[in-house]
Order: C-alpha cells, then sequence, then structure tokens
C-alpha cells in the first residue's frame, strides 16, 4: 500500500507548471488574462511595455506568449520579431481587435501558432492552449488536472476560514510541507490525509474535489 502511494506521489508530480506571458498595453485585458490562464492552472507574467517583451522571453523560461497586435509603443509583429531573435522555439499566439490578412500572413511567417481576433472565445481559446501544450509535450493527464483542483479547494477552503498552513498542520497530523505540497499540486494525498483535511476544514471529503 506504502509503495502504490509512493508511486502516486511521484506521478502527481508532473509536469513543470506551463509559464505564460501576456503582453498587452490595456490593463484590463492583462487582468482578465492572468484571472483566467490562472484559474486554468498556468503561471502568468504579464508586461503593459512590449519594449521588454523580447528580454523578458529571453530570461523567463516561458512555454507560451500571448501578444497583442496593436500597442501605441510598437507594432505586435515587430515584437514577434524581437521574440523570434531570442527564441525561436516558444510558442506565441496573436491577439487584434483589427485584424487584417496582412498581419495574419506575417506573423504565421514568423511562426506565430494562432491569430484570433478579439474579443476571443474563452472555450476556442482553450483549445489553442490544448494544442501548443499538445505540441510542445505538455498537456497535464486527468489526474494531474484533479491534483490541481484538489490543490486550489483547499486553499481556498483554508483561506475562507482564515487557517494558516501551520494551523492546518495543528489540526491534521499533517507536515506543513505536504499541505503545501499537495495545495500546490506537486504531491498527492491518500484518502486518509484528505478525510483529515476535510474534518480540519469543517468540510465533506467530496468537498475538497470542487466541480472535477
Amino acid at each position: 500500500m506504502l509503495r502504490k502511494e509512493k508511486r502516486g506521489e511521484d506521478m502527481a508530480k508532473g509536469l513543470p507548471p506551463v509559464r505564460v506571458l501576456v503582453v498587452d498595453d490595456d490593463p484590463a485585458i492583462r487582468e482578465f488574462m492572468e484571472t483566467f490562464l490562472a484559474k486554468d492552472g498556468f503561471e502568468v507574467t504579464s508586461l503593459g511595455d512590449p519594449e521588454g517583451a523580447a528580454d523578458e522571453v529571453k530570461a523567463g523560461g516561458y512555454h507560451l506568449v500571448v501578444l497583442d497586435l496593436m500597442m501605441p509603443q510598437m507594432d505586435g509583429v515587430e515584437v514577434l520579431e524581437r521574440i523570434r531573435k531570442v527564441d525561436t522555439d516558444v510558442a506565441v499566439v496573436i491577439f487584434t481587435g483589427y485584424p487584417s490578412l496582412d498581419t495574419a500572413v506575417r506573423s504565421m511567417k514568423l511562426d506565430a501558432v494562432d491569430y484570433l481576433k478579439k474579443p476571443f472565445n474563452p472555450e476556442e481559446f482553450r483549445e489553442v492552449l490544448d494544442r501548443v501544450m499538445r505540441k510542445k509535450g505538455l498537456l497535464r493527464t486527468p489526474e494531474e488536472n484533479l491534483h490541481r483542483v484538489i490543490g486550489e479547494t483547499i486553499r481556498g477552503l483554508r483561506k475562507e476560514r482564515g487557517l494558516t498552513l501551520k494551523q492546518m498542520a495543528r489540526r491534521t497530523g499533517l507536515s506543513v510541507s505536504l499541505l503545501s505540497q499537495i495545495e500546490r499540486a506537486e504531491s498527492s494525498a491518500s484518502i486518509s490525509s484528505l478525510y483529515k483535511i476535510a474534518t480540519a476544514l469543517e468540510a465533506r471529503i467530496q468537498d475538497l474535489f470542487g466541480e472535477y
């Protein structure tokens, strides 16, 4: 039994977070994208000034760049050209409220993976993200998604109740380190651990699975 749980923990560590850089001069768009992508489990950084995009990509180890096409400081295609000089592999999705055949062709020549019109359909964008992750070998398994949902739900319930990880550790008898790893989906939790966590949160164990 212990061997099985250890194997489950190893699998739950899974893949590193998918890092996304959002480049858009509109703060409302950046805030929306940060919330939207973070909710889906991505690690998000945003930039309002496209001048720094290439340097950020060079230093940041990103898997995906979401790039606005029309920005007052610099044309999005020019930003993409600069990005390609420092990283030929990072996936780039172009967003624009002013689509044109010319910019679409120029973007695709610079190996943009998609060219989407604003406002975008969230499900359509999720399909683009899935395609990017599949191409890069980053697509998460259903088990990994389940661990992410459980971790986010536990963290949300803990914060709603104003509890720290240290207080949760006292209530459950589990270590702070393990609780932190479960919340970050870096380790799986046994049924026994989930029961202790649910009891400490005054919740049902099924509540920890969110809407999964």
